[in-house]
Order: structure tokens, then sequence, then C-alpha cells
């Protein structure tokens, strides 16, 4: 990926700027004109002369959009200057307001993400938060020394700002505990903090940009540039950011690392300012001049196809298999565009185009409604697109599927790690609560099942779904704040959702596209999970089933792009790729058992004489029911005698529904089990489950519920306490021990004890 750059040298003007739209840009400098710069045409035109006394410093547009609804207000900016005020200014040049609002030069103004509150940052020292019509709120803070770059938070809730060689976060409500650190060795002058990705960035007079997470931990520090850094600027999508130095333009990726540097003869770089689309960038050039840039060169692979943006309006596809080489021209820049599953999708500012690997020459092509598409995931029958009005499911065939909505949707705020797709589902994390994932039914659009989200009890950082397999069996899993992975049932139908801990240390996370294979980054080191559904059958065996490649083959902090056939793809800490790859034989045992060829599946597994093979065997047989393969499994992986004689004593019962039970106690699922055994009339089985489990009180509980067997339970509590030397003390256990002697001594009236102690104990279970 690069940059290429124009510099456009008339009008010499250009101090500070921001982008109306994809191809149109306002600007504003010491020569008191804005100007209007257009980019289709080249034209630049004067919108209006500023009074004498207005020396611009800093600009903003009011957001055009939030959740999908077009502002009323979006025709106008707010202008900060050097006399201590800002002007809401319109769209045709007039000012609309002027607000006296620091002592000194006003050094930054900004909306917030939805446009109900404007912050300016003072020469004086004062952040102060203002209405939308100008009206003053409240003083945020007194910093003594001048603020020279403000920023707001992801939800609109906190402010970043300079302070010296410190950064601070102050969230708005008055009680909220304040957040500050050194960020840099010299005052630091420009800092933004991205919406999608939460990210900081921060650069000063140390000659180096910072990246850090939203607790102001350092995620990436840059080496010293030759001179300070004096602008900096995150694309709105939160891929990719620009740092701004003296005759230095540099675009990184999100993690830090550059992907190219250009050195125009411009001077410093004052501002910096990405249009919507994250494709183009400009940038107010200390000479007078403004420089254009656009994204070039980004790459996509899958399989034996390379596809390469070579143009903004023109890709080239490469087949590295027999070096073929087809040239793909489209009408409008591209956008977005993601490559899976045999196809390729491609986002214009007004098109979407699929492509088929099978046919390069013929896509198919739908317009897009208004907005501008921010994200492309792929399943193997549909895609997704993600713009600021929402989201959009299609199949390949271009017809739309669905559009799922949910209360306070902010579609500008997702990205991949927050958002997942399959074939049957959409999750999606709540964004007013990070604990609450929201799942959708991709040809409805509906919440899945009866429409209880899934309720994690730390906030959620990345999520993703399962590729395969039937609808009800899908799995999601999801790493937490604490870097804990778990795995988790998507529809449970009712039920409490079962989820389980698998990963700790985790980074991020990918699925195999072709199997449920999952594989993350635990602790710098590639963990595959061969079968993570193991530990919903025998936990025990999870540890048995992992993969794990030898952390010498990655540098610092490497990420999975994708996990695709047997290949996974990683991007290192300094941006170079990585290719590992696992055994080929888990996925053919996925597609031995997934199809019920149990004979192969046992054939493979002899064959490999590999340990995590028949772990992942034995799993997925119990998981299916299939006895017979899971006990030579087990047998096989030495496990102890005692498991692989209650397989084979689950497979001598009497009934199906007492095998499915003492299945589903074999996993662990106690209630489940006595509810299987409960509806088929087995009473006195359910009871004895919780007799051999210790559970006395439900054991009796049942037993006086359905009036049989509390002679039984009685007698086994007994034989149990003597077992230890102990004295019965239960009091339910007392009572109804009583009323057992003294009806084995015949007593009528006693007898009539013990049926009014059932009726009172059925009355209060009821």
């Amino acid at each position: 990926m690069r940059l290429k750059t124009t510099v456009q040298k008339e009008p010499k003007h250009i101090l500070i700027h921001c982008w109306t739209t994809a191809d149109e840009l306002y600007s504003c400098s010491d020569d008191h004109q804005i100007l209007k710069w257009n980019l289709v045409n080249n034209e630049t035109n004067v919108v209006v002369k500023l009074s004498e006394d207005i020396y611009p410093l800093d600009m903003h547009w009011f957001p055009k959009t939030v959740g999908g609804k077009r502002q009323t207000q979006a025709e106008i900016f707010v202008l900060t200057s050097t006399d201590g005020k800002f002007h809401l200014v319109s769209k045709m040049g007039r000012i609309e307001k002027s607000v006296d609002a620091h002592k000194g030069a006003v050094l930054a103004g900004r909306w917030n993400y939805d446009g109900t509150a404007l912050v300016t940052a003072g020469e004086d020292g004062l952040i102060k938060i203002w209405s939308k019509v100008g009206m003053l709120r409240s003083t945020l803070a007194n910093q003594g020394s001048p603020v020279y770059s403000v920023a707001w938070g992801p939800d609109s809730d906190r402010i970043l700002y300079t302070s010296g060689v410190q950064l601070t976060i102050k969230p708005l409500q008055p009680s909220a505990k304040v957040m500050q650190w050194k960020a840099h060795d010299g005052l630091v002058l420009k800092v933004d903090w991205n919406s999608v990705n939460s990210l900081i960035l921060s650069g000063g007079e140390d000659c180096k940009y910072k990246v850090w997470d939203s607790f102001g931990r350092l995620l990436h520090s840059s080496s010293p540039h030759d001179y300070p850094v004096t602008s900096l600027s995150w694309a709105p999508d939160g891929e990719m950011f620009a740092v701004g130095s003296f005759n230095t333009l540099r675009l990184c990726d999100k993690t830090g690392w550059s992907y190219a540097v250009e050195k125009p003869h411009t001077g410093s770089l004052f501002s910096l300012a990405w249009s919507a689309d994250s494709t183009q960038l400009a940038g107010a050039c200390g000479n007078g001049h403004v420089i254009f840039a656009h994204v070039l060169e980004q790459c996509w692979e899958w399989k034996n196809f390379v596809i390469t943006l070579t143009k903004r309006r023109s890709m080239q596809v490469t087949n590295v298999m027999n070096d073929a080489v087809d040239i793909l021209e489209l009408r409008d820049p591209v956008i977005k565009a993601s490559l899976a599953f045999a196809h390729l999708v491609v986002a214009t500012s007004l098109q979407c185009y699929v492509y088929s690997s099978r046919n390069w020459n013929t896509p198919l092509i739908f317009d897009l409604k208004e907005g501008t598409v921010s994200l492309i995931l792929q399943a193997e029958k549909h895609f997704l697109l993600v713009d600021g009005a929402g989201l959009y499911v299609f199949s390949y065939e271009g017809r739309l599927i669905s559009s799922p909505k949910f209360l306070d949707m902010r579609a500008d705020s997702l990205n991949a790690q927050v958002i997942s797709l399959c074939d049957d589902t959409i999750a999606i994390r709540d964004n007013r609560d990070e604990k609450v994932i929201l799942f959708f039914d991709v040809l409805t659009g509906k919440a899945v099942g009866d429409g209880n989200p899934l309720t994690h009890k730390l906030e959620v950082v990345e999520i993703a779904l399962d590729q395969c397999g039937p609808a009800t069996d899908r799995k999601i899993a999801l790493i937490d704040k604490n870097r804990d992975l778990y795995l988790a049932s998507v529809r449970h139908f009712g039920r409490e959702t079962k989820i389980c801990k698998i990963g700790t240390m985790v980074d991020n996370i990918a699925w195999n596209d072709a199997a449920n294979i999952l594989c993350g980054i635990q602790d710098n080191q590639l963990t595959v999970w061969c079968y993570p559904s193991v530990v919903f059958t025998d936990k025990d065996l999870l540890p048995k089933t992992l993969h794990i490649r030898d952390s010498s083959e990655f540098n610092s902090a490497p990420r999975i792009l994708n996990f695709s056939g047997t290949k996974v793809t990683l991007r290192q800490g300094d941006g170079s790729l990585v290719y590992s790859s696992v055994p080929p034989y888990i996925a053919l045992l996925h597609e031995y058992c997934s199809s019920a060829r149990w004979e192969d599946a046992l054939c493979l597994c002899r064959l490999v004489k590999d340990q995590s093979l028949w772990a992942c065997l034995a799993s997925m047989a119990m998981a299916n029911r299939e006895l017979t393969t899971a006990e030579m499994a087990y047998g096989a992986i030495g496990e102890v005698r005692d498991l692989v004689e209650y397989i084979s004593m689950i497979k001598e019962q009497p009934s199906k529904e007492s095998a499915l039970a003492h299945m589903l106690l074999f996993s662990g699922q106690v209630q489940e089990a006595e509810s299987a055994l409960l509806q088929a009339g087995l009473i006195y089985q359910a009871i004895q489950v919780n007799i051999d489990l210790f559970n006395w009180e439900r054991a009796l509980e049942l037993a006086v519920k359905h009036k049989t067997h509390v002679d039984t339970v009685l007698a086994y509590r007994e034989k149990f306490l003597q077992k230890f030397g102990k004295k019965e003390t239960n009091k339910r256990f007392l009572h109804y021990s009583e009323g057992v002697l003294c009806w084995q001594k015949n007593c009528i009236c006693c007898v009539s004890c013990l049926m009014r102690l059932l009726f009172f104990q059925t009355m209060q279970t009821i």
C-alpha cells in the first residue's frame, strides 16, 4: 500500500481544511478567504471573504449523518480564530453566529459524533463545552497553559486533550475519574481519537508519534523523526492513519507500522484531513500549498488469487497458479473490497460489483443507497455491507436479503472485531453495553430465537462466528477485556446460554472457512483449537485437542488476517506477512465426522497416530452419540478405564431415553439429563442420578414430589453418613426419617403423619 501525492501550487492559501464530500474540500487561511476545492474538475472557488480581523486556526464540519439519519444542521462548520471567538459558518459562507469563547486564541474546536455538542480549547488553558447553537454548557477544565489539540471519545462522553507533555482524558460527568499520563518527552502538539477502533493517536515535539488504547496503555511508539510531528489524523474507518512533519507525509497501519513515506517539498504539514470514504487525504502545507494523496496498491489474497488496486478505478487480478492476469475497470473510485469464498466484492461511491473467481469478465452490479461503505464481511452464501446508514445483507446474485436494526444502532462505529457473519446468523456487540452480544437471523433480520442476547460478565473486545455446520449447532467465540477466550452456543432455545472458557491471554482469533477449527494468537504463540466444542462434551480433553506452533516463528505482536484451508496468514508487528500451516488431517477428520463416515475417521486416526486427532474423534463421536467409535477413541488416547466402562454401560441401557440421559451426564449436563428422564417417566432413574451425584436435597425433593422411593433416598443418605461417621442434621431428612420409621412399625397414625408431611412438602414446593 502506498500514497500517490499531488501538490496544488495555485492558489497559495491553505492553512486549515475539512472535507464535505468525497470530492469536495473547504479551506481557510490567513488571507481571510474560505475556498471550495472540487477534485472532479480541479476547480477552486472563493466561497466568501471574511472580515480582516478574523485569522482562522481550526475548522470542523458538522457531522452529516447519525444512525443513518441525515442531520438537519449538517450544512455548517465551526471556525475558530485568534481573537478568542468561534464562528458557526454556513456552507454558503455566511457567519450564522460568533461567540466570545476564550481569552486569547481558540486553538481547537470539534463537534462530537452525534452533533449535539461542541468542544473548544484555548490559549488560556480552558476547555469548554457548548451546545450546537453556541450556548455555553460547562467549563470542563482549566490547565493554566495552552491546550493545542482536543478530541472526543468514541461515545462522546469523554474529552481527550493535551497538557504539556501529558495527555488527559476527562469524562463529562463531574464525579467520574480523570486519567492523565506522560505521553511524550516534548510538548504534545496533536491528538486524535478514533470512534471505530477506540485507539488514541498523539504526536509531539520529541519527533515521535504514538498509539494508545483508551486506558492510556502504550501500543506503539515510533522511532524519532528528523522534525517534530506537526499533524496526524485517523482514517474514518480506523484501519490506518496519516502523520505529517516537515517535508514528510507518512501512511501507517492502525497498529503503528508504516505502509509508506512520502517526502514532498512542502514545508511542515500543519493539518491533515481524510475524506469520509478513507481513500484520500488532504494536507495543509507550510509553504501555502495543498497536498492531495490517494491510497493505492492495496492487496487482497485468497487461495491462488492476488488482487491489487493499481489505480483508483482499476484492479489487477493475478492467478499465481498459471500467471494469468485480468484487469478490472470500474466506473467510480474503489472505496472498499473483500475477497473470500470464491467471490470478490467491490464497493465504490455509487455501486457494488460482485465478481466470481470463475469469471472475472462479467460482474454483477447493483446500486448502493446513500452512504459510504465502511466494512464488507463475507460468508459462503452471502455478504454484508456496513455504511453510515445501516447494515445490509446481500446474496452473491445482488438480491437484498435483510437489513437488521436494533435500538440506538451506530453503524459507523462497527468494525470487523465487533460484528461477525455466517450463513445463518449475524452477531453484533451492542454499542450501548459492551458486555452484550446481539444475534440476528440472516434471512429475516430479526433477533434469533427468543430474542434474548448473550450477556458476558466483562466487556467483549472481539467476536467470531463459526462458518460450518447446521444453524442449531452454531457457536460463537469471544474475547473479553481480560484477554480470556470463551465459546458459547448461539441458539439455546429458551435454556440458559452455556459459555465455557477455552483459553487465556488471547489477542485475536479467526475461524477456518471450511471447518469449525479455531486459531488464535495466545501469548505470542499460534494456537489452533482443533475442535473447540470439546468443552461441551468433555472439558478434560480440551488440552489434548490443541495444536501449538513455536513462538520463534513470529516476532512481537503478530495478528491473524485470515484462516483459509490449511493456511494461516499473519501480520507481524513490523508489518511483514508470515504464513503458517496446520495439518490437513484435522479438516479431513471434521469432514468425515460431519458426514457420519466413522469408519473412515477411525482409519485416518490409526494412519496418522496422533493423540490430538484421537481426542477430537472421541469428543465428536460423543457429541453425535456414536458410542462405539467413542469407546475406541477413548481407549486409543489412554483414558482411564472408568470412562471406557461408563461408555460401555451407556450402550447397555434398556431405553434410548436412559442412554441419552447418561450421555448428557457424561458431558456434565445434569439438569438436561434429569429433564430427559422425567419426561420419559423414569422417575427412579432421575432420583438415582441425583443420589449418585450426592445432590441429596434434589433427590428427596423428586421423591416427595412424585410420592415414590422416599425410603430409598433416606437409606442411601443414612449409608452415606455412616461411612463418614456423621449424624443427620438436615431437618427435612430428620422429619421424613421419623415418618418412615413409624411406618415400618405399622403405626397407622404415623403413616398419616407421613402423608401429611408429604402433602405440606408438596405445597411448599409448589
